[in-house]
């Protein structure tokens, strides 16, 4: 292999998940003086984005700004694709990574590797065994796995996956999870929180129940989970529920007519990033259907009780750090309450040990991508 004189690497991203987790890496990638670093941000996230951009000082090299309203996930794709096709012809990158499992990272994957192109995947590796949960997460991130060049696996967990599915050993790295990385730097910034009530309740005593929902797969079920948090307000009146509601209209529909009205829960509108931390670093306890918070709030300290069917990410439930509850009304209520009432067994959740990371995955990815071209030794994988 002729090893290039100064490496160019295209970084492609478009959802604010993608953008924190990826935030970390540009930033080595930009530092290190043998690559020459471009970021395409596809905009399937717009606001959102754009927020997480500028909290983390990142300027994208192209927008390709994708979203039209009502498109379905085809349309994401093919728009993708046809956004990327020029940019990949102009740069003629050595490699292109991509992060997860969004159509973004699907769609960039399958527009590198058609340019025969080299794809990294950053956060590879992750599998439920379930095609269809999470939907379209699952194929997606299988799809990429089976193009890229180079994995950038969070856990071993994730790297005996790919062994699993035949991907080449030597070409899978265990670097840790970046989104540990973007969260230890966020933890320095002086945040302030805009809603007034979060504000105020930051500074109280209360206990505090964070809540997220938002996943496709889930919009059968939010009005149970909706109801349930409606009985835990009803149990608990001295602890404050906040719910960051998501702004898609379907998860508005289902989840906040059945909690709408009650003093001890608090509905905000998403709230940017560095927000959000504050606020699940200020929390108790972590109600969530989220893959990303799954490994956040463990390292806050957070227990966490993840109401989904199944999970990509079994790590933290084998550290006891996380706990998979499901969907159902009566269990939500029943798990959460028991974490409540029960201080040893919160107690246990909350002094388990994070098995995602330590704040140093993004330097072991650079390391990798070099070595991928032969610049220097592959680094010492990360080990929880």
């Amino acid at each position: 292999m002729t090893i290039p004189q100064r490496l160019k690497v295209v970084t492609v991203y478009g959802t604010r998940p993608e953008a924190i987790k990826v935030a970390p890496l540009v930033k080595a990638l930009g530092a290190d003086k043998d690559i020459e670093s471009i970021t395409v941000s596809t905009g399937q996230h717009r606001e959102m984005l754009d927020q997480v951009n500028g909290m983390f000082g990142i300027t994208p090299d192209y927008d390709l700004g994708i979203m039209r309203p009502g498109q379905g996930l085809n349309q994401i794709i093919a728009r993708a694709i046809e956004g990327l096709a020029p940019v990949l012809e102009k740069e003629k990158p050595d490699a292109v990574v991509v992060q997860g499992d969004t159509s973004t990272a699907m769609a960039a994957a399958i527009a590198a590797f058609n340019e025969k192109i080299k794809v990294v995947h950053l956060e590879a590796g992750l599998r439920t065994g379930n095609l269809h949960s999470p939907f379209p997460e699952e194929g997606n991130r299988k799809i990429i796995g089976q193009i890229s060049s180079l994995h950038l696996a969070p856990t071993e967990t994730s790297k005996q996956n790919l062994i699993a599915e035949n991907c080449c050993e030597d070409r899978i790295i265990v670097v840790g999870n970046t989104v540990i990385d973007a969260l230890l730097e966020a933890a320095t910034w002086n945040t302030s929180f805009e809603d007034a009530r979060l504000e105020e309740l930051s500074s109280t005593s209360n206990r505090i129940v964070m809540v997220t929902t938002h996943r496709r797969e889930n919009l059968g079920v939010m009005n149970s989970i909706g109801a349930a948090l409606n009985d835990l307000a009803t149990k608990y009146p001295d602890i404050v529920f906040v719910l960051p509601a998501h702004l898609n209209p379907k998860v508005r529909r289902a989840i906040l007519p059945e909690i709408e009205g009650r003093d001890n829960i608090v509905i905000t509108d998403p709230l940017p990033y560095d927000q959000f931390t504050k606020l699940m670093a200020r929390a108790d306890i972590v109600l969530t259907d989220s893959g990303g918070v799954q490994e956040e709030a463990p390292s806050l300290g957070k227990p966490v009780l993840v109401m989904r069917k199944d999970t990509e990410r079994p790590e933290a439930i084998t550290a006891g750090t996380v706990k998979l509850i499901g969907t159902d009304e009566r269990t939500i209520f029943a798990e959460a309450c028991h974490l409540i009432d029960d201080s040893a067994a919160y107690e246990e959740m909350a002094n388990a040990v994070n098995p995602y990371g330590d704040g140093r995955a993004a330097q072991r990815s650079v390391g990798a991508i070099k070595n991928l071209f032969g610049f220097g030794e592959k680094p010492t994988e990360f080990q929880a």
